[in-house]
């Protein structure tokens, strides 16, 4: 991968609006910053103790004075338990619910992403965006606010009383201390360049884990195993180095750290006890300030152990918000689906006039292309001035190569895609203006590639419209022919499907799809040769069932054997984008041209 997609554009943006989740459980943050700044005040006062209840025991003794010093720091100890208790409570549980409202914010997201967005990114890496990078961001606030937060006050504090007791020695830490800082400093940089590397080849090999493993009959079939093994190693050797670099310099500032503070330690407690012999300071000011030496390394030392996992957040939350930043799907139709048309149960489109009024148009199902450009991207058209229409209930076949277009075509009546240029009208109106919610309500789409979700057999087909009842269930299996099987599962329509209905077969999979398109009720109705999977036998069963779901719709089928479209009102022969003959079956073949040729076996559709 290249180096500028993993730095991160703007860190402290980054930050920023990590930070600003915040604002949702504001009554948390508050509680949280209040108890760790109290407790971390109190145990400063804690450390400047000792230099009275020392110096008391050194001097002249006075017990009621001693008494009353150690009854001081007992209280300070009890006020540092409490409110680092409440402070870290408090802080956990902002992080835990900041976490939520990612989540949530992420999955709302993706659901108004247009089609586009998923064909280039893969489904792994967007899963590793939502387990590996939320998991990370869920670590580091848990993990890490609550200490840096601690540290700041700390350092704050103790500074302030390590100048009361000594501004000599005060000057030999802050020394020391920078000498500490351009270490974390320089360390981190090249833990925080690490960890953005590990984070990539992680979703770079959770997408390949996960394309390998949904494709594994593929892979068998053609003795793929042996060059899938060697990529693995390779993006997992990939993963190992970046990991070992990351994790190199991570664990290198605790030792560092850990080494500079004896230094440290060390320096003042030798420049001290030369001021006490020359009388400068007290044996308990002494004390208290070493206390205090101890307690500014500290903070920084288990910021430093955090880094690993601050880093690997920042570099989580930069690619969860570069998919927040994603343009969602836009829609700007003003033409909406009216169920209730003048008073009677049908349909119709609601279409604003300029003077405020709107017009009824009735839902009849007609598709017109005018002119039509498209391609995916700007610089490859795809579809190249395709004019084409349906009138109501008619059944319209798309035949040609692979890539002639054809499943792009369909693509667009449902604006999965948006054209760029010409114009599709729906009814008369152009399908730009429809809202996509109505618009695609008044379709249904049976796929060669059958997508089931886990839950029952009955919530499967009641997919197609959430509100149907068991019976309409029950009658749009049968329109599919669906029905027989089901009754022989081992529940029935309550039988629980496993992972994309893996324990049915191919035809049973492809038959719930149709019955899923059967109680939608659709007035267009698309079929990505929806009998392609399913056996002869099969194939006969639903054909009955397949002309009734048709009957007085318009219908589109993207055809892979031409026996399924003879009996189509129109058949387009497609080839590079543009329609190169349309016709009914009859009159292409008397056409002699590309339809005739492949049905003559001369050619073969690629």
């Amino acid at each position: 991968m290249k180096e500028k997609q993993l730095k991160p554009k703007d860190p402290k943006k980054t930050l920023l609006r990590l930070f600003s989740y915040f604002k949702f459980n504001i009554f948390l943050f508050i509680a949280g910053i209040f108890f760790i700044i109290i407790g971390s005040l109190a145990e400063v006062g804690v450390n400047g103790m000792l230099s009275p209840v020392i110096d008391t025991l050194t001097g002249e003794h006075d017990n009621s004075l001693f008494i009353r010093y150690i009854l001081i720091m007992a209280a300070l100890v009890v006020i540092v338990s409490i409110s680092q208790y409440i402070g870290n409570l408090s802080m956990a549980k902002l992080a835990q619910r900041t976490v939520h409202k990612i989540r949530e914010d992420m999955f709302s997201h993706m659901e108004k992403l247009p089609v586009s967005y998923f064909d280039k990114h893969s489904h792994g890496e967007l899963m590793s965006t939502f387990t590996n990078d939320v998991d990370m961001i869920n670590q580091s606030l848990e993990q890490s606010v609550s200490q840096i937060l601690i540290s700041i006050v700390t350092v704050i504090g103790t500074f302030v009383m390590m100048l009361i007791l000594s501004p000599i020695l005060t000057s030999v830490v802050v020394l020391m201390l920078t000498v500490m800082l351009y270490s974390v400093r320089y360390i981190g940089k090249k833990s925080a360049r690490n960890f953005r590397m590990q984070q990539a080849s992680l979703a770079d090999m959770n997408g390949y884990i996960e394309e390998m493993m949904s494709g594994q009959k593929v892979v068998k079939v053609f003795n793929y195993e042996d060059r899938a093994i060697r990529t693995f190693s390779k993006k997992n050797e990939e993963l190992r180095n970046a990991s070992t670099l990351a994790s190199t310099y991570g664990t290198m500032l605790m030792p560092v750290m850990g080494s500079l503070s004896f230094v440290k330690y060390a320096l003042v407690s030798m420049a001290g006890a030369y001021l006490v012999m020359i009388n400068r300071l007290s044996i308990g000011n002494i004390a208290s300030f070493l206390q205090y030496t101890r307690s500014v390394s500290r903070p920084i030392t288990q910021v430093s152990n955090q880094l690993n996992t601050l880093f690997a957040a920042l570099a989580g939350a930069e690619r969860i918000f570069n998919v927040l930043d994603q343009e969602i799907e836009i829609d700007d139709g003003d033409v909406t689906l009216l169920k209730d048309c003048q008073g009677k149960k049908s349909l119709c489109w609601m279409v604003p006039k300029d003077d405020g009024s709107c017009e009824e148009v009735p839902l009849r199902g007609a598709i017109k292309f005018k002119d039509v450009d498209f391609g995916y991207v700007p610089e490859k058209r795809v579809l190249n001035k395709i004019n084409l229409y349906a009138k109501p209930g008619q059944k319209i076949a798309f035949v040609g190569s692979t890539g002639a277009g054809k499943t792009t075509i369909t693509n667009l009546i449902n604006r999965f895609y948006e054209i760029n240029e010409g114009v599709i009208l729906y009814d008369g109106i152009d399908i730009k203006r429809i809202n996509k919610f109505d618009l695609r309500s008044t379709m249904s789409i049976v796929l060669q590639d059958v997508h089931l979700f886990e839950g029952t057999v009955k919530e499967n087909i009641r997919y197609g419209r959430l509100d149907a009842s068991d019976d309409e269930v029950v009658e749009a299996a049968k329109l599919a022919n669906a029905h027989y099987f089901i009754q022989h599962l081992s529940e029935g329509y309550d039988t629980v499907l496993t992972s994309d209905g893996q324990n049915l077969s191919q035809g049973e999979r492809q038959l719930l799809s149709i019955a899923r398109a059967a109680i939608a009720d659709p007035i267009i109705l698309i079929l990505d040769e929806a009998t392609s999977s399913v056996d002869t036998r099969t194939e006969k069963l639903i054909a009955e069932g397949m002309d009734k779901l048709m009957a007085g719709r318009t219908t589109f089928v993207i055809a892979h054997r031409l026996s399924t479209v003879r009996d189509s009102n129109a058949i387009m022969v497609l080839e590079h984008g543009d329609i190169i003959e349309r016709g009914n079956h009859d009159e292409l073949m008397e056409q002699k041209g590309r339809y005739y040729a492949l049905n003559a076996g001369t050619v073969e559709l690629e």
